[in-house]
């Protein structure tokens, strides 16, 4: 994995599997709020963009404090050891698209968004 990588071909795959993705905020006050693993597209420059329908608590923090931490993760990606099943915590900061390419992309792949979730990873930690 180049250096310049955060997100490493683990954690890819792990998207390419079904598994709840947890989104924790805090800001105004402390926030947790769920997505699926396909729901998310990874850019060329490794952000994270997550169709946002709801996301109006996480949105708020956001606005005061843009740092988040999500959990995520699939049974069916070999972990440490070769264990069945692996995770990951990423940290990064967050912002809501509008308008744009990136917010038509995700509105013609999700209809039902109202805003793109997008997520610059500052590191994506394996934990299994």
């Amino acid at each position: 994995m180049s250096e310049n990588k955060k997100l490493s071909e683990k954690f890819l795959n792990v998207l390419k599997h079904e598994g709840v993705v947890t989104v924790m905020s805090w800001g105004v006050e402390p926030h947790i709020v769920n997505t699926w693993n396909s729901f998310i597209v990874v850019t060329d420059d490794e952000r994270l963009l997550i169709p946002a329908y709801g996301f109006r608590k996480t949105e708020r923090n956001v606005n005061v404090n843009n740092k988040i931490k999500l959990a995520l993760g699939s049974r069916e990606v070999v972990g440490y050891k070769d264990y069945q099943g692996t995770g990951f915590v990423v940290t990064g900061t967050a912002r809501y698209i509008r308008s744009g390419d990136e917010f038509d992309y995700m509105k013609e792949k999700f209809p039902f968004l109202t805003r793109v979730f997008e997520v610059t990873v500052e590191q994506a930690k394996q934990m299994l």
